[in-house]
């Protein structure tokens, strides 16, 4: 591989750091509720850091957008409101299904899906090759490798309590909607190449050009974040809580923005090193690093010294089959 595919891989390495470990700043909350929390947080990473990132490094806006047709603005604005429904419906779902059985769905299918649906719609010619065969390959190694991890955390929360009949069955409804809708940030980055293919044309360099295409597509998934987090403050009664000492508060929600946003522009930049495949084989890999991150820190910090010895060796089998799935990803990228 080149130097240019080894700083994807890097980077997208870094992104995959980035978004593991963006909600930890949660736990030294102390007076706000989640949706206070979350109000911040939205606006933060899905409006002021993207629009603000986008304008200093390719300059005007206002120009390059004003140069595309309505549809080239409107899919990658619809296909992130998309994955913003798909946030609101994650948290339900792991409210009703657990953590382990919701992410085990709700991530294998995002994974498999953002992957395979630009490798299918933009390079489809790979996938006949020996190195569409090693992708596909490298995708099954990483659902088994999720599957296996998302066990792994079942068994070290057993007993936790789920619903019954009909209600398990909506839940698990929700969960499998929510796989397939979570994946549409990468279709909006994907299929909303126009802009930054615009942007290059206004003289910004391929990689800068990237960040133009985020404001649009997060400011579709700050829809119905927005709405939510403020149904929530509303239904709760929890407004207040941002009057009085909230600043350790605030600064926490906003870091959370700043680091899950720094994660998602990261992975943009790489996808451009990463060549052809980057928004498809690039989407894997951030996914599998997103996913060894969360474990490897939740390891580091204590959270599995109490769980049974079977659940320890089904993760570090689950975290193997991940490392197994990058390179194979990282090979058929070449």
């Amino acid at each position: 591989m080149s130097l240019i595919v080894w700083g994807g891989l890097a980077l997208t390495l870094l992104a995959g750091l980035g978004s593991g470990n963006c909600f930890l700043p949660m736990k030294f909350v102390r007076r706000w509720q989640f949706e206070n929390i979350w109000l911040v947080f939205s606006l933060v990473s899905l409006a002021v850091v993207p629009w603000a990132l986008a304008w200093s490094l390719a300059g005007s806006l206002g120009r390059l957008y004003a140069s595309l047709t309505p549809a080239q603005l409107l899919l990658p604005f619809l296909l992130g409101a998309g994955w913003g429904i798909a946030q609101v419906l994650f948290g339900i779902s792991v409210a009703r299904l657990g953590m382990a059985l919701a992410y085990a769905i709700i991530v294998g299918l995002g994974s498999l899906g953002g992957t395979l649906v630009p490798l299918f719609f933009q390079s489809r010619d790979v996938l006949g090759t020996s190195r569409g065969t090693l992708i596909l390959s490298g995708l099954a190694v990483m659902v088994a490798g999720i599957a296996l991890s998302a066990y792994a955390g079942s068994q070290r929360e057993q007993g936790q309590k789920r619903p019954a009949g009909g209600g398990y069955a909506l839940a698990l409804g929700l969960a499998v909607l929510c796989g397939v809708m979570a994946p549409m940030l990468n279709y909006a980055f994907a299929f909303g190449q126009d802009i930054a293919i615009h942007a290059v044309q206004f003289g910004v360099s391929p990689v800068r050009a990237a960040y133009t295409v985020w404001p649009i597509a997060l400011a579709g998934g700050l829809v119905p974040n927005l709405i939510y987090a403020l149904w929530l403050l509303t239904k709760k009664r929890t407004w207040s809580l941002f009057r009085g000492p909230s600043i350790k508060d605030g600064s926490l929600a906003a870091l959370m923005g700043v680091l899950w946003i720094g994660a998602v522009a990261t992975y943009g930049a790489a996808s451009v090193y990463l060549g052809s495949l980057g928004t498809s084989v690039g989407w894997g890999l951030f996914q599998i690093f997103m996913i060894m991150t969360a474990n490897l820190g939740g390891l580091l910090t204590g959270e599995w010294t109490a769980a049974p010895k079977t659940a320890r060796r089904t993760l570090y089998i689950g975290l193997a089959l991940l490392t197994v799935a990058t390179a194979m990803l990282a090979a058929g990228n070449k």
